[in-house]
C-alpha cells in the first residue's frame, strides 16, 4: 500500500482527488492510502506551497478518530511529515496535534503524542533551525 502510494499514486494528476475520496472510505488500507499519499507529497514535492499542506489538516483531523492501527499510523505519518518540511509547517502541525489531543478516542491521543514527540524533539527542531 505505502510503496504504491509514495511511488505512483502521489505522482499522478489524481493524487488530490484520491486523498479526498479515500480519506472518507471505510476500508482500512484504502483510508490509509490517503494519508500515505499526503506523507509522500510532503516528503517528495519540494516545490509545493505550504498552503497545500495546511489544506490537508482537516482531512488529518477527520482521520484522527479512527482506532484502526494502520489508519492511525497513516494519520500520524502524514502530520509528522508535513511538520518536518519547514519551521512554519512544524508550528502548524504541532498546533493540529494539540487540537487532536483534545479528541475523545484513544487513537487521537496516540496520534497526538506520537506527532508531538517527534516534531518537538531536539533533532527535528535543530534541523529546522538551520
Amino acid at each position: 500500500c505505502d510503496q504504491v502510494c509514495l511511488n505512483l499514486f502521489g505522482k499522478t494528476p489524481y493524487a488530490q482527488q484520491k486523498i479526498s475520496e479515500w480519506s472518507r472510505r471505510e476500508e482500512e488500507f484504502v483510508k490509509r492510502a490517503a494519508y500515505a499519499i499526503i506523507a509522500g507529497l510532503a516528503w517528495h514535492d519540494k516545490k509545493a506551497a505550504d498552503d497545500q499542506f495546511i489544506g490537508y489538516f482537516p482531512v488529518i483531523k477527520s482521520g484522527a478518530s479512527d482506532e484502526r492501527n494502520f489508519v492511525k499510523e497513516g494519520v500520524s505519518w502524514a502530520l509528522r511529515t508535513i511538520g518536518k518540511r519547514n519551521l512554519e509547517l512544524n508550528k502548524a502541525a504541532i498546533q493540529v496535534a494539540r487540537e487532536i489531543q483534545e479528541f475523545d478516542p484513544r487513537a487521537a491521543g496516540w496520534i497526538a503524542s506520537d506527532t508531538l514527540r517527534e516534531l518537538e524533539g531536539e533533532r527535528v527542531q535543530a534541523r529546522l533551525a538551520r
